[in-house]
């Protein structure tokens, strides 16, 4: 048998229950992690000032861990800005308007696109891309507004933003919070991401057909009306023949990302900083041809705004990554050799004891880990509580002797399938604003498809821990 639980294992889980029902009532958790550390630094010590510092330095502890995914987001961030402003987005993707003659295609082309534009710049860029490129040529064939919307939430919120392959922020916050290899995590979530994915793109689509063949769901022409208004999206102007050659290069860039990722076996921080580091030379180069004289200037203000966008977002992660961080390796290096004898991190003691105390199968870690998932995402923020999933993860593959790596994905497919951005209304506005709809109706036309997804997906895990 593991180490003999102490006071500071109790507080732990309190804390960890704390933060649960504070998710649950759809309050900010950043509190109850303060106040969680500097329990277990008061526990751990005995000291006020220990406790008090040791807040601080795991503020320090997470953001070190956290930073090369915040970085590059940030930079990611900041190099769609200056595309899109310059019109090379618009170009990008204008040869697949001409793909869509019907409303089917409409839904699987937006989708699909959004996709692989989430993959390499995340949804939040994405979602003012394709809205205001291809809304107008699905509403011309007949697709409602909200169908789109649909179809950008699932692909893109869902399906690139739960597996991100390519920028690997999710699994690496999951993977870090478990205690495992991000690649490992990452294969492990690839046939979840797949089932999830196609269980509820086919349901989603199967429930818009059939509204669109009974009458019940329309095009809306005021939306069309809206779209069709000048927009002010290019206020940068480049020449033609330089705007479709950048079009041209950008993507091709990545694709050799891609190609190098494979040829020389990068994976998590390298495959990382390979994408980041592309990104920052297609900012500068694209910057610096569009602004000329002012090019110094403009790519100081294009990397504030990344940075600003990075830190929003992930302001409310850090300190939940701080307090999940203190039961695993963060602890020791945060205050000390403070854990009892023979101690291997308080979560693990957590896992080894249950595995001593209460039968867990399978079926009862896989149900767990996706309400946990649930249950975090309820925040709308999908983030803010992948490490948490990770954390938990990591106790219930302890006490089962394997599946470490497919709880965690499991854990991190529905907490963002459910808070970053498909069925939480406050989380979708992006893409219910770009389309012209209630954010409420689309929370409630994607509740069923996310809901029947992860049933399936769920059921699928046990059968592979």
């Amino acid at each position: 048998m593991g180490v003999e639980l102490s006071w500071l294992h109790g507080v732990y889980v309190l804390f960890v229950i704390g933060i649960i029902a504070t998710m649950v009532h759809r309050r900010d958790t950043s509190l109850i992690c303060i106040a969680g550390i500097a329990a277990l630094g008061l526990t751990a010590t005995g000291s006020i000032s220990a406790a008090v510092g040791g807040v601080f330095g795991s503020f320090i502890y997470a953001i070190t861990e956290l930073l090369p995914t915040i970085l590059v987001i940030c930079i990611i961030v900041a190099m769609s800005r200056v595309l899109t402003e310059t019109g090379i987005n618009e170009t990008m993707i204008r040869p697949l308007a001409s793909l869509v003659r019907t409303p089917a295609l409409a839904y699987w082309v937006i989708g699909i696109v959004m996709m692989i534009m989430s993959w390499f710049f995340w949804p939040s860029p994405a979602v003012a891309l394709i809205g205001a490129v291809m809304l107008p040529v699905a509403l011309r064939v007949g697709l409602p507004a909200v169908g789109a919307a649909v179809a950008m939430n699932l692909f893109g919120h869902g399906i690139a933003l739960s597996g991100d392959f390519i920028i690997q922020g999710a699994p690496t916050l999951t993977a870090k919070a478990a205690g495992l290899p991000v690649a490992e995590v990452m294969t492990a979530s690839v046939p979840l991401v797949i089932v999830m994915g196609t269980v509820t793109t086919l349901t989603a689509f199967w429930y818009l057909n059939k509204d669109m063949k009974s009458g019940a769901l329309r095009v809306d022409p005021e939306a069309s009306a809206i779209l069709s208004a000048p927009r002010d999206t290019a206020p940068v102007r480049l020449s033609p023949v330089l705007r479709s050659g950048l079009a041209t290069l950008v993507p091709l860039l990545f694709l050799l990302d891609v190609v190098a990722m494979f040829a020389l076996d990068l994976r998590g921080g390298d495959a990382t900083a390979l994408v980041g580091g592309t990104a920052l030379l297609i900012l500068l180069m694209v910057t610096v041809l569009a602004h000329r004289q002012a090019g110094l200037e403009q790519v100081t203000a294009h990397l504030i705004q990344g940075f600003q966008f990075g830190f929003r977002v992930f302001g409310p992660v850090i300190p939940i990554a701080a307090f999940f961080y203190m039961g695993d390796s963060g602890f020791v290096s945060v205050f000390g050799e403070m854990l009892p004898n023979g101690s291997h991190g308080i979560v693990n003691d957590l896992g080894v004891a249950l595995a001593h105390t209460i039968p867990i199968g399978k079926e009862v870690a896989a149900l767990a880990l996706t309400t946990i998932g649930v249950i975090t995402g309820l925040d709308g923020s999908g983030f803010s509580g992948i490490t948490l999933a990770g954390s938990l993860a990591q106790l219930f593959a302890t006490a089962l002797g394997s599946g470490a790596a497919t709880l965690t994905a499991l854990g991190q497919i529905a907490a963002i399938w459910v808070g970053g951005g498909t069925i939480i209304p406050w989380a979708l506005l992006p893409a219910a604003a770009i389309c012209g709809v209630d954010p409420f109706e689309l929370a409630r036309r994607n509740l069923y498809p996310v809901v029947i997804g992860l049933l399936v997906t769920t059921l699928v895990a046990m059968f592979l821990i």
